[in-house]
C-alpha cells in the first residue's frame, strides 16, 4: 500500500523522526522488546481492542454512555448470548490480524485489561505469534461504573502498586484505556488516575486514556501532570468526538505537549473530523495526533464485510488525502508518533506471559 511501503527503502532515515526517545528506549509488546525502528514499515494504532470477554462486551453494550442513547454507540448491539464472540475466537482473530499486516499496520495496542474480561495474556500471545502481528499489552482500570468493589476500596497508592506490580511481573507496554465516565471527574475517577501517574513514574509505561466524547480532557490531562506525568508520555482519548471547528481544547492539549487520540476512525461517522485533523495539522501540531479506530463489535470484521481492523489506514487515510493532507503527515501520524508515544526505557526486567 502506498501511503506504507512508499518509505520502505528509508527506515534509517524514520529512525531519526524518533530523536525524542532516548537511545534505550524499546516499545515492550507481548512477544518481545522491539527497537522503535522495527516498527517503522507500518501504521501503530494505539488504542484497539483485542481481549474482552463476552460477558464484558454485552455488558458495555447495554451501559448508558453520556450523550448516547441506549448503550455506548459501539454497535446496534452486544454479542447474544448463545453465539461464540469474535474475540475469543483464536482462528477468527488470527486471520483478522494477518490481514491487518497485509493492509499495512505494523503494530496493534489492545486497550484491555482484567475489567474488561481479560483473564490472562495467553491468548494475545497465541494472537501474535499466529498471525505475526506484535501486540502491546495494556494494564489499567477502565472507568467508575465498572471499577470492582476492590478498586473502590484500595487507596491511591495501593492501586500505583497493584499496576507497578502487573509491569513487574507482565510483559504489559502501557497503562490503558484508562477512563473517566461522564463530563465530571468522580473522586474514585481521580484517585485511579492519580495511581496510574505515579505507577508510570516508577516504570515509565505510557498512558492513553477514554472521555466522555472528549469532555473532561483537560481535567485528565491536569490530574495526570498534577502527579509528575510528562504529557509527551499520555494520549488523551476520543477527542474526535468534541466536534469544534476551532478545536481550542485540542490545541491546548497540543500546546502542553501531549497527544490528542482520534480513535474512533474508519467507520462512516468519521467525516466530521477530517476539519478538526486538518486543522490541527495547519496550526503546527501534526506532531501531537494519533489515530485508532477502538474496534471492539462484528460488523466491522472482513469476515462479515467491513475493513476490519485496517480500517484507519484504509478508510480514514484516504478521507484526509482527499482532503489535502501529504502522504508525509500521514505517514509522520500512523508510524511515527505512536512509536515515539510508546518508546519508553524501562525501570525494570520485562515480566513473563
Amino acid at each position: 500500500m502506498q501511503l506504507i511501503t512508499r518509505r520502505a527503502a528509508l527506515g534509517a532515515l524514520a529512525a531519526l523522526s524518533l530523536t525524542a526517545a532516548p537511545r534505550k528506549a524499546i516499545i515492550r509488546t507481548i512477544l518481545k522488546d522491539m527497537t522503535p525502528g522495527e516498527l517503522s514499515g507500518g501504521a501503530t494504532l494505539f488504542h484497539e481492542h483485542l481481549s474482552f470477554s463476552k460477558e464484558f462486551a454485552i455488558r458495555i453494550s447495554n451501559t448508558a454512555f453520556p450523550g448516547v442513547r441506549g448503550g455506548t454507540g459501539r454497535g446496534p448491539a452486544g454479542p447474544k448470548a448463545d453465539e461464540k464472540y469474535f474475540m475469543e475466537d483464536l482462528d477468527l482473530m488470527t486471520e483478522e490480524l494477518t490481514a491487518a499486516k497485509k493492509d499495512g499496520v505494523a503494530c496493534l495496542v489492545d486497550g484491555g485489561h482484567a475489567d474488561m474480561g481479560r483473564a490472562s495474556l495467553k491468548p494475545l500471545e497465541q494472537l501474535s505469534m499466529r498471525s505475526g502481528m506484535p501486540i502491546v499489552a495494556c494494564a489499567g482500570y477502565y472507568g467508575q461504573p465498572f471499577y470492582t468493589p476492590e478498586v473502590i476500596a484500595m487507596s491511591e497508592d495501593q492501586l500505583a502498586q497493584e499496576l507497578i506490580q502487573q509491569a513487574r511481573t507482565t510483559p504489559v507496554g502501557a497503562y490503558g484505556e484508562i477512563g473517566t465516565w461522564n463530563e465530571m471527574m468522580t473522586p474514585d475517577e481521580k484517585k485511579v488516575f492519580r495511581a496510574v501517574g505515579k505507577a508510570h513514574n516508577a516504570t515509565n509505561l505510557p498512558i492513553f486514556t477514554h472521555t466522555a466524547f472528549g469532555h473532561g480532557a483537560l481535567d485528565q490531562l491536569d490530574v495526570l501532570e498534577s502527579v509528575g506525568v510528562k504529557p509527551q508520555s499520555i494520549v488523551i482519548g476520543h477527542l474526535g468526538g468534541l466536534i469544534d471547528p476551532k478545536v481550542e481544547v485540542h490545541k491546548q492539549i497540543c500546546k502542553r505537549g501531549a497527544f490528542v487520540g482520534f480513535d474512533r476512525q474508519g467507520g462512516g461517522g468519521d467525516a466530521a473530523q477530517v476539519p478538526l485533523v486538518m486543522a490541527l495539522v495547519e496550526a503546527g501540531y501534526t506532531n501531537n495526533l494519533m489515530f485508532a479506530s477502538d474496534f471492539s463489535f462484528a460488523g466491522r470484521l472482513k469476515r462479515n464485510g467491513g475493513q476490519g481492523y485496517s480500517q484507519v489506514v484504509t478508510v480514514f487515510g484516504p478521507k484526509l488525502k482527499e482532503a489535502g493532507m501529504k502522504e508525509d503527515t500521514l505517514h509522520q501520524i500512523l508510524v511515527d508518533n505512536p512509536r515515539r508515544f510508546l518508546a519508553f526505557v524501562p525501570k525494570q526486567p520485562r515480566g513473563t506471559v
